[in-house]
């Protein structure tokens, strides 16, 4: 067995800091949306999301770069004094390392802002692999950045549980052909009605639920 997260609102629960620096970076640049609307568009990679919103030649791959990278800083100054993991993780990443079950991350993050998770909460060691955004052809919901991380670890998919909290995710574990456990913190379970790979839904790692996976 192996689990493989997700990381942002999975691991640290920063998406609405995402959503406020997203709502603000788009209705800067014209989009005219609504926070609910933009929520809707956060998946996938960042030049993907921009892509979506505005079409695709509207930006350059330059000018996607920078206002991605603007963004991010945002969110990262915005977030910085909430930085932490959700509650119950620490702990249950200690005891998963204890048993020696592998870890990866599979996240559409791009390797800026998974250092700055890694590195100032100190658990990189826990990670066998990290996959990031800069590593996959196919964005979320294709299983590209699962199956990825299920050979870094080198177990096989179908013993593979993946931890997320977005529904595309949820789809990108099926099509992976890997079960998934939905933390509640962007969206609500009714969003998941679709998915029949779910094998738990939690609001943080101290559910009995999440606790029997190191039994």
């Amino acid at each position: 067995m192996a689990f493989i997260f997700d990381m942002n609102g999975t691991m640290i629960n920063d998406m609405e800091y995402h959503l406020e620096g997203w709502y603000n970076m788009l209705n800067k640049l014209g989009a005219n949306l609504n926070r609910e609307q933009v929520r809707a568009h956060m998946y996938g990679k960042n030049e993907e999301l921009l892509e979506r919103i505005f079409g695709k030649d509207h930006f350059t791959e330059e000018q996607m770069a920078s206002i991605a990278q603007e963004k991010e800083e945002l969110y990262q100054e915005a977030f910085r004094p909430h930085l932490q993991l959700i509650a119950g993780l620490p702990a249950f990443l200690e005891k998963a390392a204890a048993l020696e079950i592998p870890m990866a991350i599979g996240t559409a993050a791009n390797q800026f802002n998974i250092g700055y998770v890694l590195d100032n909460l100190n658990i990189r060691q826990y990670f066998k692999a990290v996959i990031s955004a800069e590593d996959v052809t196919s964005s979320k919901p294709d299983p590209e950045v699962f199956l990825k991380a299920a050979a870094a670890v080198e177990v096989s998919p179908s013993r593979c549980i993946v931890f997320e909290d977005a529904p595309k995710g949820v789809e990108a574990a099926a099509n992976a052909g890997m079960q998934a456990v939905v933390l509640t913190t962007m969206h609500t379970r009714d969003e998941f009605d679709a998915y029949s790979n779910i094998i738990a839904f939690i609001d943080d790692y101290n559910d009995p639920a999440v606790l029997a996976l190191l039994k």
